[in-house]
């Protein structure tokens, strides 16, 4: 059975169904890599059809939780985005529980965390937050908002973006595709691995990059989903 939260006077009326907070998630971390929020990248994110997405928008609308923008766009209104991250931090966190205290792997826990984040109390999510030690990332990267104060949601460099010949710390890797992740870890690729950039073959060709002595070749899909900056 769902926990219910705790209802505060600034809530809006809307109830925060799992679905709800699904789509206020998803659209915040649209929003946090800059992409536009359209109703197929929704779609493309949360498995669901367009008018299933079009029909939760308007819901959203209504309830003052987004703004409905032209070309068939929406982002998240102040109420919107404090909910939104509220319900980044409980996945973030169950995220990070489930890689360090149960061992999950950084590919399996995307999902679980999707299912367990609507079901926990703040209670437990305050509890997971100090077994573990307060972490400020999970396992891919990402930020962990915190209980309160300013939170920032910066995605820096693709690796597609760099250059050869270039030293590339890796911060953040998106958690979209599981099997991407799967073999990128199979290759060292994670949060704080540093790798050399050495040379792009032409006409779309992949990346090639060394990664403790073993050179890689990397398609778009991949260099595309990790994020780090040039260490020199």
């Amino acid at each position: 059975m769902t926990a219910q939260r705790e209802k505060r006077p600034d809530d809006c009326c809307m109830p925060r169904t799992a679905a709800v907070e699904d789509y206020l998630r998803v659209i915040f971390k649209l929003e946090g890599r800059g992409a536009p929020v359209t109703t197929s990248g929704l779609a493309a994110q949360l498995e669901v059809a367009p008018p299933t997405v079009s029909a939760m928008l308007k819901r959203l609308e209504s309830g003052g939780l987004v703004v409905r923008t032209p070309g068939h766009r929406a982002r998240l209104t102040r109420h919107g985005e404090q909910h939104a991250v509220e319900v980044t931090r409980r996945h973030r966190l169950v995220e990070t529980f489930l890689a360090q205290v149960l061992g999950l792997s950084w590919d399996e826990v995307h999902a679980e965390a999707d299912a367990l984040e609507h079901a926990i109390s703040q209670r437990i999510e305050d509890r997971i937050d100090a077994v573990l030690g307060h972490p400020e990332r999970d396992p891919h990267g990402d930020p962990i908002p915190p209980r309160s104060g300013p939170h920032v949601e910066r995605w820096n460099s693709p690796l597609t973006d760099i250059p050869p010949n270039h030293t590339f710390r890796v911060e953040r890797v998106a958690d979209d595709d599981s099997e991407a992740l799967r073999f990128l870890a199979e290759r060292g690729i994670r949060p704080g691995v540093v790798l050399e950039v050495l040379s792009r073959e032409p006409f779309g060709g992949p990346l090639w990059v060394e990664v403790a002595g073993d050179r890689h070749p990397l398609g778009p899909v991949l260099t595309d989903a990790v994020h780090g900056e040039v260490v020199r």
